[in-house]
């Protein structure tokens, strides 16, 4: 198994989505002790925002590719993503825009778009301060798993799955609560990817 790893969140050891993240890696390189992991920082070592490229031998051009190349290349993709002012993190975004290529991760036919990059699993560890999900007063502002939703879906990936810890920032009790409930979800989502 190749398994691509990617961090997002500016908060470092405070961060819950990265907390997440290693822990459904570990839970998977467990179950799979042989899986290739690749993994990235985006905020360590964040990506210049995308830009047309017409050499390919510049740097911005073959890192691009390589981004591109590891994405086509797993087969599970776990991806920190907190929220960031409703949305994803603009890291997170400049390595969306590597991947999401015409021709490569989908193209356009007479019958509209059709995603390429199907046939691999992406678990998202998506974290909130507030209460955004489906049902919620404040789900209209969700632009951060629908558009991840989105995105990944017009690329064609299908097997796609959000552990969620939401609410975090609304009181010590509650983010207790939130993380104890997407901590028990990384047991069942990882089985369903082995």
């Amino acid at each position: 198994m190749k398994l691509l790893h990617l961090d997002a969140s500016a908060l470092g050891s405070h961060s819950v989505s990265r907390t997440l993240t290693a822990a459904i890696v570990a839970e998977l390189t467990r179950n799979t002790p042989a899986a290739e992991v690749i993994y990235h920082d985006l905020v360590a070592n964040p990506l210049p925002h995308w830009t047309p490229v017409s050499d390919a031998s510049d740097p911005a051009a073959v890192l691009s590719s390589q981004m591109l190349e590891e994405f086509l290349a797993a087969d599970v993709v776990v991806i920190g993503a907190p929220m960031y002012n409703f949305s994803i993190p603009s890291q997170l975004k400049a390595w969306i825009d590597r991947v999401a290529v015409a021709g490569k991760t989908f193209r356009y036919t007479a019958n509209g778009p059709e995603g390429l990059a199907g046939g691999k699993r992406i678990i998202i560890a998506s974290s909130r301060g507030g209460v955004y999900s489906e049902g919620s007063a404040a789900a209209p502002m969700d632009f951060q798993e629908t558009y991840l939703r989105a995105v990944f879906g017009f690329l064609g990936v299908t097997d796609l799955e959000f552990i969620r810890a939401e609410g975090v920032n609304l009181g010590e009790d509650n983010k207790v609560e939130s993380l104890k409930t997407a901590h028990a979800s990384i047991g069942v989502v990882t089985r369903k990817a082995a």
